[in-house]
């Protein structure tokens, strides 16, 4: 049914993506799905890396690291710099989706709170062609 499936990571929240990982991990194994790891970062240095190559090398290791302990075979990954990742996230992950073809995104998701005006992974499901899932984190 799934033959790509991306998964967009914020190496800054690694620690909170274990649930949606798990799930990518899981739909990969069932269906026999390529699973690439999507990551954005910013030209200048920020709290993950300080070059876009260093944040190139930090995604092809969780990469790597996400096929050793889960079981998923070929792990990819896709790195993407931004100038302004508040502003052009949803768009540059739906344009990473298109260039790699994929046919599923895992996202992982929050609860939302009173204040949040809009959910990445809404907003991309409603402007993506491609089958979205969102797993929130355990409450």
């Amino acid at each position: 049914m799934f033959k790509h499936i991306m998964v967009p990571v914020d190496l800054a929240h690694e620690g909170q993506l274990d649930r949606a990982l798990g799930v990518a991990a899981d739909l990969a194994g069932h269906y026999g799905a390529r699973v690439t790891y999507v990551g954005v970062t910013v030209p200048q240095p920020s709290s993950v890396a300080h070059t876009p190559q260093e944040f190139a090398e930090k995604l092809a290791l969780f990469a790597a690291v996400q096929g050793e302990t889960r079981g998923v075979a070929a792990p990819a990954s896709h790195p993407i710099v931004s100038h302004d990742p508040a502003v052009d996230l949803d768009k540059q992950l739906l344009a990473a989706s298109e260039e790699l073809k994929a046919d599923l995104i895992v996202m992982g998701s929050h609860i939302p709170r009173f204040l949040d005006l809009r959910s990445h992974g809404g907003h991309l499901a409603s402007l993506s062609h491609h089958s979205v899932m969102l797993v929130r984190d355990e409450a």
